[in-house]
């Protein structure tokens, strides 16, 4: 399983149920690595999707503690252990958790790779993924070069879990 966010310099993700940063290039690597794959999300995730809809050519699963949530496109998981049983069968590397906050928490114990888009800019943010550069399992695996979309200058890097699950 891997995570894959945008975050700021304070590791704020969103707020006002919207990513922070809406940057081309960061939007096409994520495409091209989770299409074909599974996307785990919360709910209020899947809420700022694009008419609340499912992402396409991927598997979407959305992990809630809300009783009647159900939506078309979608399977619902009520833990993470149902999350871990509905993904048991998958090739890892194929798997992606992509928010928000607190379902980074839960489940990134048991990402073996973390790819951010580190983002130079401290927007208000209401919503933050872990700080990895405080958790000593987490290691940078690569980082590429600092570039600039015209709006925000921006860094691809790979984080290792040292002690993934």
């Amino acid at each position: 399983m891997n995570a894959i966010a945008a975050v700021s310099l304070d590791w704020g993700i969103g707020k006002d149920n919207d990513l922070l940063f809406h940057i081309g290039e960061d939007m096409k690597r994520f495409r091209a690595l989770t299409t074909g794959g599974t996307v785990i999300m919360g709910r209020k995730t899947l809420d700022s999707m694009p008419g609340g809809k499912p992402l396409p050519r991927r598997r979407n699963i959305v992990l809630t503690r809300q009783e009647d949530f159900a939506r078309e496109g979608v399977e619902v998981a009520r833990s993470q252990e149902e999350v871990l049983r509905l993904t048991a069968g998958e090739d890892p590397e194929k798997v992606w958790v992509i928010g928000g906050g607190e379902i980074y928490r839960q489940l990134l114990p048991y990402c073996r790779l973390c790819w951010l888009t580190r983002v130079y800019a401290r927007p208000e943010s209401a919503v933050f993924f872990p700080d990895l550069d405080t958790l000593p399992q987490w290691q940078v695996l690569r980082s590429g070069a600092i570039v600039s979309d015209g709006t925000w200058d921006y860094q691809f890097i790979e984080y290792i879990n040292q002690e993934s699950k």
